[in-house]
C-alpha cells in the first residue's frame, strides 16, 4: 500500500505546544548527531543564543520554544527531522510525527548521519502504525453505528460540554487563615464527601483514572457513554488514541475465561480478522495504556460482582485468561495497564464495588432542572403542534407531582409520551396521574393503542390484550428474578415477541456469543418498564402468594458498603407493588386478572401490600434512607392513612444520599397527611437547587436542617427563594457547610421575611467579621428571634468588638456569648419590642450577659471594649476569661466596666494577672463600695471572678454615702495558691482597712509556718472579718495550733474548726463571743501536744464544744487530757473519737466523772462505731449518765468500772451494749447495778444475757425500793423463749408496773417499794401483780407460746392496757384471750392485730371481750371477722358505752348485712372520740347507716375513713354518695384529725367538705390525698383551712392542684404556725407554682416533713433555697422533679444551716456526678443528716468523692 504526502489537518504549532514536555524528553535522550540537525534549522541569531546555554536541558528547552512560535513550514521541518532521525520514539508520538512527515515507504529521506540507524527509518514503522490506524478507523465506525443505535429515538441532540454531574471528592481539611485572632480549628469534617458540577466532556478530558458514573433508572447513563464514544470517534479527545465500549448486559452472556486481548477483539473484531493487526494493536495498548479508555456500561446489569483487589493474583501475563470479575476488576484496580482510563456507569447503590483505586472519581449525573423539564417537553411536543405542545408544556410545569418525576430525563420522557397519550385519548376530562405507576399504567395503554395503527375497539385495551400482557408480565419477572435483562430467542414466543416489538414494550438488540458469532435477542424498552411488568404480574397472578408478595416488599437502602452481596438490579419493583395497591389501579388489576370474583381478590392484594408497608412504619429501626423509601412508597399508593402512619414522626433525618424531586414530593405527602409540625434535617445529601422548590409543599415544617460542606452560597441562594413561602419554619440550621459572607447575607435577609422564625444556627461555616456582623444585626429585628449561633467560623478580635457595638444597640438581646471561634451564641427576648436603639434603663428590664472568652483581648482593647458594652442597657454579666488583660488590664477593668450600671460580675480569669493582681482586687474590694466579692486560683493567673452588688444602684441617689453599702457582705476567695509571707502582709494589710462584713476564703494553700504566723499576727485587727476558710490546707499539727491560739487572742472567735486538708474554719462574731468551738481533727496530736494545748485553751473561758476526734492520743493522751480537763472551762462537750484508745483509755473518760464535777455524761464505743464524748452540765440535767459500747471488757476492766461507778454517787443512768461480758465479772456487775441505788434506768444491749441471768437480775432487783427502768435487749428474746421469761419474771418481781416486748428487747418498768422487808415472794401464786401496762410487738409470738402466761397475767388485776401486735393467731391463742380478759376488770385499753386467725376462733375472741365501763379503747385492725365474728362484735359494741376509740381499719370478712349490723352496733357507742375504718368494704345501706350515726357522735375527734370501698353502688362512686356521707359532718365541732385518702371526691365533694373546715377550730391533721382536686376546689379549700390555727399536718398528694392553689397556699401558710408536716406531692404546680410555694414555705418555723415529690416542675432551686427558713425541717423529699445540678449547688449551700434536717430525698432528678460531689462536700458540715437518697441520677456512684455513706444510690 502507497501512502501519498497529505497536510496535516491540525494546527502544527498547538499540535508542538501540546506534546512540547514529550518532545524535551525524546531530544534529551538523543545523541549530539540528532541535536546538531535540529540546530541546522534554527535562524543565527537565535542560534547563538541557544548555544551559550550550558545546560542540554535548557537547549532542548529553547529549541522547542523556539519552534513552537515558528511558522508552519519550519515547525514541519522541525518535526519530520525530529521524526527522521531520533531513536526510541514513543509510539503515540511516533504515529503524530508520521502523519506530519507523509512519506512513503520507498522514499528516499537523504539524511547523511550514518549513526542513525536504519531500523527507526520510516520504512520499518510504517507497517505497524498502518495496523494501528486501520484499528482505528474501524474502531470509531463501530462506535458510532452503536451510538446511532441507541440514539435514534432521542428527542434533542446532547451536547456533552453542556451536559453536567456533580463530581465526588473528600473535603481535604479547611486550613483557616492563621493570621486572624484568635485562631481555632474549626473543621470537624475532613475527610467529608462534597461535590461540584463538571460537564460530561470533562471525564475524558483526564486520562489515566478510573471514573464511576451514577445514576439512577432513566438518568441517561447509557445514552451519555455512546455520546462520548461519539465525540472521541469525531477527534474530540485527541489524549485517548483507542476507546472501547462494553456493555455489561452483553458480558452476562460470557461465562468462560477469557484473556483481555480476547475480550476486546470479541467485541471489536480486527478488520478481515488480521492477526498481524490484532498483534500490533495489543502491543500498542500494552505499551501506551494512558491513551487506551475502556467504558463499561450498566454496571447494575451485571450479574457477579467484581472481586476485591485484595483477593486478585498478581496479574504479570495480559494474554492469560481470567474470569470477567477478575479481568475487570484488575482493569478498575491498576493491576495491569495502569494508566488506562477506564469509566464504569452505575447506578448509585453499587458505587462502593469499585474499591476506591488509586486515581478513582466518583461523578452522578445530574437530571433536568425545571428549565430542562420545559426544553425536553417543548422538543417533544415542537412536531405535534404548537396547541398541544402549549398545553401539554403548561400542565406538565404546573403540576407538582409530575414536574418532580420530569427532573429524571427517563421519567420526563415517560411523561411527555403519558400526557401526549391521555391529550390523544377520547373525553374531555383529563385525569392525570398521581404516581410514577399510574404513568407507566398510561404508558402501558399508550403502547398498546400502538398495534393497530391506533385504532381502538370497544372492548378496552387492557382486557383485549389481556393474555399477552400477562405472558409479558411473567416474562419480565422471570427476568428479573434470574438477573436477566437481555432474552434470546428461544425465551420468547414468535406470537409475543410480534406483540412486544409492534407495541413497542420490547426492543431487538445484537447479540455477539462468547465463540464471536453474532444473533439477536430482546430487551425490554427499559429496565423500568420490566420492573412495572414484573410489579403487575405479582399483583394480578394467582400463582403468587401473599408470602411471595410479602418477600418482595423490602425496603431498600441507599447506604452500601463494600462487604454487601452484589444486589439485584431492579430498584423498583417494589416501588411499582406500591403503586398498584392504590385505589386509582384497581379497575386495570381487575380487568388484567379477568376472572369471577376478581374484585374481592384484587382488593385483599391491595390491602395485604398496604398492611406490610403499614408494618414498616410502625417500625422504630428504619434508617433515613429507607424511611425516605417507605415515603416513596406511601405516596405511590396515595393512602391517606398510611402516609399519616409514615409522617406523624416529629423529626425525618436524613444522612449522605442523593435526594431528588419524587423524594422530597414523596416526604412532603406524607407530612401533609399527617398534619403535624415536623423536622426535616439534611445532612450529606447531594440535592439539585431546583429540588428546593419543592419545600413549600411541606406545611407544618418548623425546623430545618442542613448540614454538609455540599452546601454553599449557591445553594443558600436558591433557599432563600422559598424560604418566605414556609409559614410554620420557626428553626432553621445550615451547618457544617460552605457558607461565605456572600451567602449568609443574603440568608439574613431572606429570613426577614418569615415571621416566625425563632432559632437560626450557621456555625461550622466559612463566614468572617462582615458575614458575622451583619447577619447579627439583622436577624435582631425579627420579632420572633430568640437565638442566633455562628460558632466554628473565622471572626478576628476587630470583628468580636464591632459585634458588641451592634449588639449593644438592640435592645432585646439577652446575651452574647463568643468563646474564640468556637462558639458564637446570640439569645434575644422574645418580651421586649424588637426596636434597635437606646433607652432609659428601667427595673424591668431583663438582664443582659456577655461572654468573649478566648478572643485575645489585650490592655488595648479595653477601652474601645468598655466603651462598646456601655451600649448595653442594663448588662449584669460580663466573661473575658482567657484573653491578655494581665494586671494594666485588670486595673482598667475595675475602673470602667463598674461605672456600666448594674454589672453584677466580671470573669477575668486566665489573663495572666499575678499576686501584685490580687493584693490590688484585695484593694479595691476594700475601696470600691459596690465590689462584693473576689474569687481567684492559683495567685490569680486561673480563676479571677469579681462579683458586684447591685441592690444600692437602683435607690442610691436617695441614699446618703453613710448608708449606702455600709452593711454590705464582702469576701476573698484566694485557693490553689502558694501565698509568700511577703505577700500574706501585704494582703492581710490591705485587707485591714476593709470596713465591710468581710470573709476570706484561703483554701487549697501551700502556706509556710511564716506565712500562717503572718496571718495570725494581724487577723486581731481585721474587725469586721467574719469568716476563715483555710480548708484543705496542708499545716501541721504545731501549725494546727496557732490558729487555735486566735480563740485566746481575739475574743471574737466563736469558732475554730480544723480538719487536717480538709474543712478547716475560723468564725468571728461582730463582738466579744459568748460561746466558742474548737475542733481539731484528723492531725497528728499526740500526748506530747497536749500539754501545749490545754495551756492554749486554759485561756479561753467561753468554750463550749471541744472535738480532738481523729487524733493520735492513745490511752496515754486520753489520760493526760484528762486529767487537765478541770482545768478548762468547757461548757457543753468534748470528742476523742477515733483516739486509738483500749479499755484502758476507756476507763479513763469513765473516770472524768469523778475527777471533773461538771462532766455529766460519757459515751464510749471501741467498736465500729468508734465514740468518746464527754458531755457537760446542761440545763434541766440533775444526774449523769454513762454508755459504753462494745467495750469487750475483762473481768479486771469491770472491777475497775465498779470501782469508779461506786465513787459516782449522781450515776442516773447506765447503758451497756454489745460488750461480751464474761459471767464471772456479770454477776458482779449485775450485783452492783443492784446496790447502786441512784442508778433508775439500765440498758444492758446484746451483751450475751441469757434467761438464767436475766431471771437472776430480776430476783435481784426485788430487794430495790426505787424506781427501775430497765432495758434488755438481746437476739434470742422472740417466741416462747420471751413469753416464758415475762411469765418467769411476773412471778419473782410482784413490783413490775409495765412489761412491752418489741422485737427482742424486753422493758421492765418497776414501781417502788415502801417497804424495807424483801419482795421476794415464796409462793408467787398467792401474790396480786402491781402491773398495769402489758405489750407484744413483733416478736414472733404465736398463739401456742401464751399458755405460761394465762396465770400470771389472771392475777393482774390493775392491767389497763394489754397490746398484742403481729401475733399469730392460733386456737390455743384463743382460748388465752377467753381465760384472760374475763379477769381484767380495769382493763382500759386493747389491741389485738393479729395474724391467720380462723373464723371460728375469732368469733371466741369477740365473744370475751371486755363489756367493763371502764373500757375505753379497742383496736382490732386487718382482722377477717368473718359473719360469725362481725355479729359478735356489732353485739359486743352495744355493751361498750363508755368506748372512746375504735380502730376496725382493714377489718374483713362479713357479707353486706352483716357489715350494716356492724355499723349499727358502732353508731350507738356514743362517746366515740375516735374512729378508723380505713379501707373497710360497706354497702351504700352501711354507708346510709354510718352517716346517719354521724349525727349523734358529737365527741369525735378524730375520723379516718382512707380508702373506704362500697360495694355495687352507682351513687356513691358518682357522687352523691359521698356528698351525703360529706354532709354527715355537719355536726362535728371539736374535729382534731380527719383522714380521707382515695375518696376521688373530685371538686364536688371538696366544696362540701368546704362548708364544715372553718367550724374546725381545733384540726390538728388533715388528708385529702389522691382525690382529684383542682385549683377550682383547692383554693377554697385552703382559704378555709386559713381558721385551723393548730393545723400541724396537711396531706394534699396525688391531686390536680396547680399554680392557683399554690399562690393560695403561700397565703395561707403564714397562718398556720404550728404546720410541722406538708404533702403536696404528684400535683402538677410547675415552676410558677414552684415559686409561689416559696414565699409561703419562710415563714413555716415549725414544719418538719416536705414532700414535693412530682410536682412538675424541674426548678426547684428556690424551694431549696427557702429551706433554710424552716430551723425544724427534718425530712424533704424533691424526688421525680428532673432538676439538674442546680439544685444540688443551692442544696449544698443550704444544708449546713438546717441543723435538724435527717433525710433528703433526690430520687429521679437529672443531677450529675459534678451535683452529687457538690452534696457530698458540705456533709461534713451537717451532722444531723441520716440518709441522702439519689437513686435514678446520672451518677457515677464509685466516683472518690462519693464515698459517704448516707449517700444512698441504690435501692435496699
Amino acid at each position: 500500500m502507497r501512502m501519498e504526502m497529505v497536510d496535516w489537518p491540525g494546527d502544527i504549532l498547538s499540535l508542538v505546544a501540546q506534546e512540547a514536555s514529550a518532545l524535551v524528553e525524546l531530544l534529551c535522550e538523543q545523541n549530539s548527531g540528532v541535536l546538531d540537525r535540529i540546530f541546522a534549522l534554527v535562524e543565527p541569531k537565535t542560534l547563538d543564543h541557544i548555544q551559550s546555554l550550558t545546560n542540554t536541558r535548557e537547549r532542548v528547552s529553547a529549541i522547542v520554544d523556539y519552534f513552537k512560535s515558528s511558522d508552519r513550514n519550519s515547525c514541519t521541518r522541525f518535526l519530520t527531522t525530529v521524526y527522521q532521525y531520533s531513536e526510541n520514539i514513543p509510539f503515540l508520538l511516533e504515529t503524530t510525527l508520521v502523519s506530519i512527515a507523509g512519506y512513503s515507504p520507498g522514499t528516499n529521506c537523504n539524511h547523511t548521519c550514518d549513526t542513525v540507524d536504519s531500523s527507526h527509518s520510516p520504512n520499518v514503522k510504517r507497517p505497524r502504525l498502518d495496523h494501528l490506524q486501520s484499528y482505528t478507523d474501524a474502531l470509531k465506525s463501530m462506535v458510532l453505528q452503536k451510538h446511532e443505535s441507541v440514539a435514534q429515538a432521542v428527542v434533542k441532540d446532547i451536547r456533552l460540554e453542556d451536559t453536567w454531574v456533580y463530581l465526588r471528592h473528600r473535603n481535604p481539611p479547611r486550613v483557616k487563615d492563621k493570621t486572624i485572632q484568635p485562631q481555632v480549628s474549626l473543621d470537624n469534617h475532613e475527610g467529608e464527601e462534597s461535590e461540584h458540577k463538571v460537564s460530561v466532556e470533562s471525564l475524558l478530558k483526564t486520562t489515566s483514572r478510573v471514573v464511576t458514573l451514577l445514576g439512577q433508572a432513566g438518568s441517561g447513563k447509557t445514552l451519555l457513554v455512546h455520546c462520548l464514544g461519539r465525540d472521541w470517534a469525531k477527534g474530540s479527545f485527541p489524549s485517548v488514541h483507542l476507546l472501547f465500549l462494553l456493555e455489561f448486559r452483553q458480558l452476562n452472556l460470557i461465562s468462560r475465561d477469557l484473556s483481555l486481548k480476547e475480550l476486546l477483539f470479541l467485541f471489536y473484531p480486527a478488520c478481515d480478522d488480521d492477526e498481524e493487526q490484532r498483534d500490533s494493536v495489543f502491543e500498542f495498548i500494552l505499551s501506551n495504556p494512558e491513551k487506551v479508555c475502556f467504558i463499561f456500561d450498566g454496571y447494575d446489569e451485571f450479574r457477579a460482582k467484581l472481586t476485591h483487589p485484595e483477593k486478585l493474583e498478581s496479574i504479570s501475563d495480559p494474554n492469560k485468561p481470567l474470569p470477567m470479575t477478575n479481568l475487570i476488576s484488575g482493569l478498575c484496580n491498576r493491576k495491569f495497564l495502569s494508566d488506562c482510563t477506564v469509566l464504569v456507569t452505575c447506578r448509585p447503590r453499587d458505587a462502593t464495588d469499585m474499591f476506591g483505586s488509586p486515581g478513582f472519581i466518583t461523578c452522578e449525573l445530574q437530571g433536568f432542572d425545571r428549565l430542562g423539564v420545559k426544553e425536553y417537553a417543548e422538543q417533544y411536543f415542537h412536531k405535534k403542534g404548537d396547541e398541544l405542545k402549549k398545553k401539554a408544556v403548561n400542565l406538565l410545569m404546573n403540576n407538582r407531582h409530575l414536574l418532580s418525576m420530569s427532573h429524571v430525563p427517563g421519567l420526563c420522557h415517560i411523561c411527555c409520551v403519558c400526557m401526549e397519550h391521555l391529550f390523544s385519548s377520547d373525553g374531555t376530562d383529563l385525569q392525570l396521574p398521581t404516581s410514577l405507576t399510574q404513568i407507566y399504567m398510561q404508558i402501558l395503554l399508550a403502547f398498546l393503542k400502538r398495534i393497530n395503527g391506533g385504532v381502538v375497539s370497544g372492548i378496552s385495551l387492557l382486557q383485549r390484550y389481556r393474555s399477552k400482557i400477562v405472558e409479558m408480565s411473567q416474562l419480565a419477572l422471570k427476568g428479573l428474578e434470574e438477573s436477566t435483562i437481555v432474552f434470546m430467542d428461544t425465551d420468547v414466543s414468535p406470537e409475543l415477541h410480534d406483540f412486544g416489538v409492534k407495541s413497542g414494550i420490547l426492543s431487538r438488540v445484537k447479540l455477539t456469543r462468547e465463540d464471536g458469532s453474532s444473533g439477536y435477542g430482546f430487551t425490554f424498552m427499559h429496565l423500568t418498564m420490566q420492573e412495572f411488568l414484573a410489579a403487575l404480574h405479582l399483583m394480578t397472578s394467582q400463582n403468587i402468594t401473599e408470602s411471595q408478595l410479602k418477600k418482595k416488599l423490602n425496603l431498600k437502602t441507599r447506604w452500601t458498603t463494600k462487604i454487601d452481596p452484589k444486589s439485584v438490579f431492579t430498584d423498583s419493583l417494589h416501588v411499582y407493588v406500591c403503586g398498584l395497591a392504590a385505589e386509582a389501579c384497581k379497575s386495570s388489576l381487575v380487568q388484567l386478572k379477568g376472572a369471577e370474583g376478581t374484585t374481592a381478590w384484587v382488593q385483599k392484594r391491595q390491602a395485604t401490600v398496604r398492611n406490610v408497608l403499614l408494618g414498616f412504619a410502625g417500625s422504630t429501626s428504619q434508617t433515613g434512607p429507607k424511611i425516605v423509601e417507605l415515603c416513596r412508597c406511601a405516596h405511590e399508593t396515595q393512602d391517606a392513612k398510611l402516609a399519616r402512619a409514615i409522617g406523624s414522626r416529629p423529626q425525618f433525618e436524613l444522612r449522605n444520599i442523593r435526594l431528588n424531586a419524587v423524594d422530597l414530593d414523596s416526604l412532603a405527602f406524607v407530612t401533609a397527611a399527617a398534619d403535624q409540625n415536623v423536622c426535616l434535617d439534611i445532612g450529606g445529601c447531594s440535592i439539585d437547587p431546583d429540588c428546593l422548590e419543592i419545600l413549600p409543599s411541606f406545611k407544618k415544617v418548623d425546623h430545618l436542617i442542613f448540614r454538609s460542606r455540599k452546601y454553599d452560597d449557591k445553594f443558600a441562594e436558591a433557599l432563600c427563594g422559598i424560604l418566605c413561602k414556609l409559614q410554620a419554619l420557626q428553626k432553621l440550621d445550615f451547618i457544617s457547610g460552605g457558607l461565605t459572607d456572600v451567602g449568609v447575607v443574603k440568608l439574613a435577609r431572606a429570613l426577614k421575611d418569615c415571621p416566625h422564625i425563632t432559632h437560626l444556627n450557621v456555625s461550622d461555616n466559612s463566614l468572617k467579621d462582615e458575614g458575622i456582623t451583619e447577619i447579627a444585626e439583622t436577624l435582631c429585628r425579627l420579632p420572633n428571634i430568640v437565638s442566633v449561633l455562628m460558632g466554628k467560623n473565622s471572626i478576628s478580635t476587630d470583628g468580636i468588638l464591632t459585634l458588641i457595638e451592634r449588639m449593644s444597640a438592640c435592645n432585646s438581646v439577652q446575651k452574647v456569648h463568643v468563646e474564640a471561634n468556637k462558639d458564637i451564641s446570640l439569645f434575644f427576648s422574645q418580651s421586649s419590642d424588637k426596636v434597635c436603639e437606646n433607652t432609659d434603663l428601667n427595673n424591668t428590664e431583663e438582664p443582659k450577659n456577655v461572654t468573649l472568652k478566648q478572643c485575645n483581648i489585650n490592655v488595648s482593647n479595653v477601652i474601645s471594649l468598655c466603651n462598646k458594652l456601655g451600649g448595653f442597657s442594663y448588662i449584669t454579666l460580663v466573661d473575658l476569661s482567657n484573653n491578655s488583660l494581665g494586671n494594666k488590664g485588670l486595673k482598667k477593668i475595675l475602673d470602667l466596666l463598674p461605672k456600666l450600671g448594674m454589672i453584677q460580675e466580671i470573669n477575668v480569669s486566665e489573663n495572666g494577672v499575678d499576686m501584685d493582681g490580687v493584693v490590688m482586687l484585695a484593694a479595691a474590694l476594700c475601696n470600691q463600695k459596690n465590689l462584693r466579692k473576689v474569687d481567684a486560683s492559683e495567685n490569680g493567673n486561673k480563676m479571677l471572678l469579681l462579683s458586684f452588688d447591685t441592690s444600692s444602684r437602683h435607690n442610691s441617689r436617695q441614699l446618703t454615702p453613710n448608708v449606702t453599702g455600709i452593711h454590705l457582705h464582702k469576701k476573698l476567695s484566694l485557693t490553689h495558691s502558694d501565698i509568700k509571707p511577703f505577700y500574706m502582709t501585704k494582703l492581710c494589710k490591705q485587707l485591714v482597712k476593709c470596713e465591710n462584713l468581710l470573709d476570706i476564703e484561703f483554701s487549697h494553700l501551700k502556706l509556710s509556718k511564716e506565712s500562717v504566723e503572718k496571718l495570725m499576727s494581724i487577723l486581731p485587727e481585721m474587725s469586721s472579718l467574719q469568716l476563715l476558710n483555710l480548708s484543705h490546707v496542708d499545716l501541721s499539727t504545731n501549725e494546727a495550733l496557732l490558729l487555735i491560739r486566735s480563740l485566746a487572742d481575739c475574743q471574737r472567735v466563736t469558732a475554730v474548726e480544723l480538719r487536717h486538708q480538709a474543712e478547716a474554719f475560723i468564725k468571728f462574731v461582730p463582738e466579744k463571743a459568748e460561746a466558742a468551738i474548737c475542733k481539731l481533727t484528723e492531725y497528728e496530736l499526740r500526748k506530747s501536744n497536749v500539754e501545749k494545748l490545754s495551756r492554749i485553751l486554759e485561756n479561753c473561758p467561753r468554750l463550749s464544744e471541744l472535738d480532738l476526734s481523729h487524733n493520735l492520743l492513745r490511752d496515754e493522751g486520753v489520760k493526760c487530757f484528762v486529767d487537765y480537763l478541770p482545768k478548762l472551762k468547757i461548757s457543753s462537750s468534748v470528742s476523742l473519737t477515733g483516739n486509738q484508745i483500749t479499755q484502758v483509755g476507756a476507763l479513763h473518760l469513765v473516770n472524768s466523772m469523778n475527777t471533773c464535777e461538771k462532766v455529766v455524761a460519757v459515751e464510749v464505743s471501741l467498736g465500729v462505731e468508734d465514740q468518746s464524748l464527754i458531755k457537760f452540765v446542761q440545763e434541766h440535767v440533775n444526774g449523769k449518765t454513762l454508755r459504753l459500747r462494745e467495750c469487750s471488757f475483762e473481768v479486771i476492766h469491770l472491777k475497775k468500772l465498779v470501782e469508779i461507778m461506786n465513787r459516782c454517787p449522781r450515776l442516773l443512768t447506765l447503758e451497756l451494749s454489745s460488750n461480751s461480758l464474761h459471767s464471772q465479772g456479770l454477776l458482779s456487775l449485775l450485783d452492783s447495778l443492784v446496790e447502786l441505788s441512784t442508778i433508775q434506768t439500765v440498758k444492758l444491749r446484746k451483751n450475751g444475757l441469757s434467761s438464767e441471768q436475766i431471771e437472776y437480775f430480776v430476783k435481784q432487783l426485788s430487794s430495790c425500793h426505787q424506781h427501775r427502768d430497765i432495758r434488755i435487749d438481746e437476739p434470742w428474746l422472740t417466741g416462747n423463749a420471751v413469753a416464758s421469761l415475762i411469765a418467769k419474771c411476773l412471778n419473782l418481781q410482784q413490783h413490775i408496773k409495765e412489761i412491752s416486748v418489741n422485737h427482742a428487747s424486753i422493758n421492765i418498768i418497776t414501781e417502788g417499794n415502801s417497804s424495807p422487808r424483801s419482795t421476794f415472794v415464796a409462793h408467787p401464786e398467792n401474790f396480786s401483780s402491781a402491773l398495769q401496762s402489758i405489750s407484744f410487738d413483733d416478736c414472733d409470738i404465736e398463739g401456742q407460746h401464751l399458755t405460761p402466761l394465762t396465770l400470771p397475767i389472771q392475777k393482774c388485776h390493775a392491767l389497763q392496757d394489754l397490746k398484742f401486735s403481729q401475733l399469730k393467731m392460733d386456737r390455743k391463742g384463743a382460748d388465752f384471750f377467753s381465760a384472760v380478759i374475763p379477769f381484767l376488770r380495769n382493763l382500759r385499753n386493747l389491741t389485738l392485730d393479729l395474724k391467720g386467725a380462723a373464723e371460728d376462733d375469732v368469733a371466741t375472741l369477740m365473744e370475751a371481750l371486755p363489756k367493763t365501763t371502764s373500757f375505753e379503747s379497742l383496736s382490732l385492725s386487718q382482722l377477717v371477722l368473718g359473719d360469725h365474728g362481725t355479729a359478735v362484735l356489732g353485739r359486743a359494741l352495744q355493751s361498750m358505752p363508755n368506748l372512746k376509740s375504735i380502730n376496725l381499719s382493714q377489718c374483713s370478712g362479713w357479707t353486706a348485712a352483716r357489715g350494716r349490723d356492724l355499723v349499727r352496733g358502732l353508731v350507738q357507742c356514743v362517746s366515740l372520740s375516735e374512729i378508723r375504718l380505713d379501707s373497710v368494704i360497706l354497702d351504700e345501706e352501711g354507708i346510709t347507716i354510718l352517716a346517719q350515726g354521724f349525727s349523734c357522735l358529737t365527741s369525735l375527734r378524730r375520723l379516718s375513713l382512707n380508702k373506704i370501698r362500697v360495694v355495687t353502688s352507682e351513687t356513691f362512686v358518682n357522687g352523691t354518695g359521698i356528698l351525703y356521707l360529706l354532709a354527715s359532718f355537719k355536726g362535728f365541732r371539736q374535729m382534731e384529725e380527719i383522714e380521707l385518702e382515695s375518696w376521688r371526691m373530685g371538686d364536688s365533694g371538696t366544696c362540701e367538705l368546704v362548708k364544715y373546715i372553718p367550724s374546725w377550730t381545733e384540726l390538728v391533721k388533715l388528708s385529702l390525698s389522691d382525690n382529684n382536686v383542682t385549683d377550682q376546689a383547692g383554693e377554697k379549700l385552703l382559704a378555709a383551712l386559713s381558721h385551723c390555727k393548730v393545723l400541724q399536718k396537711l396531706q394534699l398528694s396525688k391531686n390536680q392542684l396547680g399554680q392557683a392553689s399554690a399562690a393560695k397556699l403561700a397565703q395561707v401558710v403564714p397562718l398556720l404556725p404550728q404546720l410541722s408536716e406538708l404533702n403536696l406531692s404528684e400535683n402538677q404546680f410547675g415552676q410558677q407554682g414552684s415559686m409561689s410555694l416559696c414565699e409561703g414555705l419562710m415563714s413555716t418555723k415549725a414544719l418538719k416533713i416536705l414532700h414535693l415529690t412530682s410536682i412538675g416542675s424541674s426548678d426547684l432551686v428556690g424551694v431549696a433555697s427557702s429551706l433554710k427558713h424552716c430551723p425544724s425541717i427534718e425530712d424533704v423529699s424533691l424526688s421525680w422533679n428532673l432538676c439538674d445540678d442546680s439544685l444540688a449547688r443551692t442544696l449544698a449551700e443550704i444544708l449546713p444551716l438546717c441543723t435538724k434536717l435527717k433525710r433528703l430525698d433526690l430520687e429521679a432528678n437529672n443531677i450529675t456526678t459534678a451535683g452529687a460531689t457538690v452534696i457530698a462536700k458540705c456533709l461534713p458540715s451537717c451532722p444531723s443528716i441520716e440518709v441522702i437518697r439519689l437513686w435514678r441520677n446520672p451518677i457515677a456512684k464509685e466516683d472518690e468523692n462519693l464515698k459517704d455513706q448516707r449517700l444512698n444510690f441504690a435501692s435496699v
